[in-house]
């Protein structure tokens, strides 16, 4: 809302033509979607190198603390039915989540599996709305929270504070909003229900922790 009104407050004044175009520049360096995120829920995450030794990149609070419950991130990726083909999109990938009822989610953002998720997105795009997001596989995240495959598990000494929480998107999410969601379905044969993956806070996360899953635990 406060976005909002600040563009309505833009659009209400008569400004020369070279002026407003600095004005939108300035809000447009203003608004960046981590700004969003910090300004709205109160924190920011993002990829940094992880505090695990030989684990790669982690997801870390960047500023301000996360309450327990609030959703911390998402896991971003091509979703594949039990039955769909994933045999080479899986050869020494990392990032494949299954869930309870053997749905896959590809969260690779590298090889085939960026190039099948960048098709899936090209292919569902509505006219001028587009069904998902697919931002995530590059530097320039339009939704800061769609980094939830780079969480690491945990372990003795790292207890988990998040946990996953799966989810199908309802028929009635507006349509307008779907290009937020850095989830695609595979396969546009079926019409069944987009599948999405949270990462949920298990207490409150303060500002410089890592987040830590357990990969065995969904909900």
């Amino acid at each position: 809302e406060t976005v909002k009104s600040k563009y309505h407050n833009l659009l209400s004044v008569q400004h020369p033509r070279v002026k407003l175009l600095e004005y939108r520049h300035q809000q447009q360096n203003t608004f960046k979607p981590e700004e969003i995120l910090y300004k709205t829920l109160g924190f920011s995450v993002a990829r940094e190198t992880s505090s695990l030794i030989s684990a790669g990149k982690g997801v870390f609070v960047t500023r301000g603390w996360v309450p327990k419950g609030a959703v911390v991130s998402m896991y971003p990726g091509t979703v594949y039915q039990k039955y769909e083909p994933i045999f080479f999109q899986s050869i020494g990938n990392p990032f494949i989540f299954r869930c309870l009822d053997g749905v896959l989610i590809d969260g690779n953002d590298k090889g085939i599996s960026k190039v099948v998720y960048r098709s899936c997105n090209g292919r569902d795009r509505l006219g001028p709305f587009k069904m998902s997001d697919s931002t995530w596989l590059t530097s320039e995240i339009c939704n800061p929270l769609a980094v939830g495959q780079y969480v690491n598990n945990c372990s003795n000494d790292r207890a988990a504070n998040v946990c996953y929480q799966e989810f199908d998107v309802p028929a009635v999410f507006p349509i307008e909003l779907k290009q937020y969601l850095p989830n695609i379905a595979y396969s546009c044969d079926k019409q069944s229900p987009l599948r999405c993956v949270i990462l949920v806070a298990l207490r409150d996360i303060k500002q410089g922790e890592e987040l830590f899953s357990n990969y065995y635990t969904i909900v």
